[in-house]
């Protein structure tokens, strides 16, 4: 009986994924249901089978890639375990990874995605708020307190902490999205994780 469900839960993913692909493209009111059983490869009824509307296929779409980008975001938090003598090192490649996530393709969609239809989602705009920046928020002061405690870092409020750092890293990246700036290219983001963790160490790092 295993088989039978491992496949069902594989179909489902397989339709949020091309969902997802398909509302990013193409918005939430432009985009009809056959459209993403066509992206997914399955019949129409097969994706009513598994979510009932395009309402459920926008929410469950979303939260997916929330999760998807989540996840990626905490384990580039987790490579700050070990940042020996100079912090700098790890921390710009930690928050290198981080905005890697935060600015893919995926990233930027869910974020517009998710406001784009907060009228008539909002509890949805907040959830994927609560699946990506507010539990990378706890993660990242977790880490930095855990640093406090093995002395790498100065004592001070982690969470204030954690949210000066994140602020230094996103700010730019919403400022070029509201500029409707092309993608960012990985040098650029290579440049704003040098000088956001810099900063950051300047008040952080130990005397």
């Amino acid at each position: 009986m295993a088989a039978p469900a491992r496949g069902r839960i594989d179909k489902r993913q397989q339709i949020l994924a091309a969902a997802f692909e398909v509302f990013a493209r193409r918005g939430y009111a432009q985009t009809c249901v056959q459209e993403i059983a066509d992206a997914a490869g399955v019949a129409k009824p097969t994706v009513y089978n598994h979510l009932n509307d395009k309402g459920t296929l926008f929410r469950e779409a979303l939260l997916a890639a929330a999760d998807a980008v989540g996840s990626e975001t905490l384990a580039a938090v987790h490579t700050l375990r070990d940042i020996g003598d100079d912090p700098r090192p790890a921390f710009v490649d930690s928050a290198y990874r981080l905005l890697q996530a935060c600015s893919s393709a995926r990233g930027r969609s869910l974020h517009r995605l998710a406001y784009a239809q907060a009228n008539d989602f909002a509890d949805l705009a907040v959830e994927v708020q609560q699946r990506t920046s507010i539990r990378l928020r706890e993660a990242l002061a977790d880490r930095l307190a855990r640093l406090t405690l093995a002395g790498q870092l100065r004592p001070s409020d982690p969470e204030l902490a954690a949210e000066q750092y994140l602020a230094l890293l996103t700010a730019p990246l919403e400022t070029r999205s509201r500029l409707g700036a092309r993608k960012i290219s990985p040098a650029e983001l290579r440049t704003i994780a040098e000088a956001a963790t810099d900063t950051f160490l300047r008040a952080y790092a130990p005397a």
